[in-house]
């Protein structure tokens, strides 16, 4: 029997059970589309921390108190201090910074005709900020060093908030409420995006002793921006913010930091580490369903050929070898899995043009590949059994088979 007779009586044996061979399907069919689509979460998922990383700035370092965790001593924290940014942004000190932002930060509710929206980040600063967090505006400019000076009541806003506080109403040159103190808004920032619990568009950005004055005082920082002359020039800028730091709050041991520098760099490398045993995860959850539907092959098969261990009999009777019979049930099998697993990519392909969960999936091409060739093997290592089984059965019995 050639090949495509062989292909024409698996075809006639799967449709003789119509209802049967789609419920088999359907197994590995939910088997593919998962490994696709939970893989594509996964990866979309990475992309995405990865893209709201990178928008920070390649060059970027932030400074924030607390222990480095590597003593085994208590260390007494010293918070951060606007002395500490100005000794970090002396050239002779630590040549290889292009420019630092001290931070303050907090929350409060904007008001604009009668429009009330609470900010998540409201953030003191200084201009180099917009640089070294990479924040572009689209609208009006961004505020001077000259604002900072005279502590005006300036803002450049995110356009979550550009929305939300004054909807279609072109915000530049508007004066919205800010925790009780008006602020002219004379910038609004580029859309950043990303995935999170904070919105790193629902921010204010205003001049530091202005927020200061207003609402955080005159104390300690919440953290340091800095941005290094370049991206090669991080790990260098790094150690003199470290050494800098270091002489400013009496820290003799290296060992026994109140502070921490955190680079994108490390920050990718951390996050990469993270979504790729997050995408492991996903994968071998979603291979799961695919064993349950190699399951469910061998299950329909055995009862397939039980159904039809007369015809089995009757061709072996009058010639078939155990070849052809091996081979048509293998083809059954291989094709239940082939079919199913094509209508999963198809179903996988399609899910992925939806967001899951808040996050844009994003496919992997040797995912969809690997799925189906999978899906095929599976056909053959859990129909091989039911196959070899239907070879195996000797004429005589097969006919008194009732």
């Amino acid at each position: 029997m050639n090949p495509f007779e062989t292909l024409r009586f698996a075809i006639a044996g799967l449709a003789a059970n119509k209802v049967r061979s789609a419920l088999t399907m359907l197994g590995v069919l939910i088997g593919v589309a998962a490994v696709i689509l939970l893989l594509a979460v996964g990866n979309g998922s990475s992309q995405a921390v990865k893209a709201s990383i990178e928008k920070l700035g390649t060059n970027a370092l932030t400074i924030s108190s607390g222990s480095n965790g590597t003593s085994s001593t208590a260390i007494t924290i010293k918070p951060l201090t606007l002395d500490d940014a100005k000794a970090l942004a002396d050239p002779k000190q630590a040549p290889d910074i292009k420019s630092v932002s001290p931070e303050v930060s907090t929350s409060q509710t904007a008001i604009y005709n009668g429009t009330s929206h609470t900010v998540s980040q409201v953030v003191g600063t200084y201009p180099a900020y917009f640089e070294g967090s990479n924040s572009k505006v689209v609208k009006g400019d961004y505020f001077s060093n000259d604002d900072v000076l005279n502590s005006r009541k300036v803002a450049v806003i995110g356009s979550t908030t550009a929305t939300d506080v004054f909807g279609t109403t072109d915000p530049i040159g508007k004066t919205m409420v800010l925790g009780g103190t008006p602020f002219t808004i004379v910038g609004e920032l580029a859309t950043k995006g990303g995935s999170g619990f904070q919105d790193p568009d629902d921010v204010v950005i205003a001049p530091l002793p202005t927020v200061q004055n207003a609402f955080s005082g005159f104390g300690s920082l919440n953290q340091i921006l800095v941005e290094a002359v370049s991206a090669d020039a991080t790990t260098p800028a790094q150690s003199e913010i470290t050494t800098v730091l270091m002489g400013k709050h009496g820290i003799t041991n290296a060992n026994a930091l109140d502070f921490r520098v955190s680079s994108q760099t490390s920050l990718l490398t951390t996050q990469a580490a993270t979504t790729s045993t997050f995408t492991v995860l996903l994968g071998a959850v979603a291979a799961i369903s695919l064993l349950v539907g190699g399951i469910g092959i061998t299950n329909i098969m055995l009862v397939t050929v039980t159904e039809r261990t007369r015809e089995i009999g009757i061709r072996k009777a009058i010639g078939a070898p155990k070849g052809v019979i091996l081979g048509q049930f293998l083809t059954e099998s291989t094709l239940l899995s082939l079919i199913g697993g094509g209508l999963g990519v198809a179903i996988g392909l399609l899910g992925s043009r939806f967001s899951i969960a808040g996050i844009k999936p994003v496919i992997i091409p040797a995912s969809v590949y690997g799925a189906l060739g999978i899906a095929v093997a599976i056909g053959l290592f859990f129909g091989s059994y039911p196959a070899n089984r239907a070879a195996s059965l000797r004429p005589i019995e097969a006919l008194r088979h009732e």
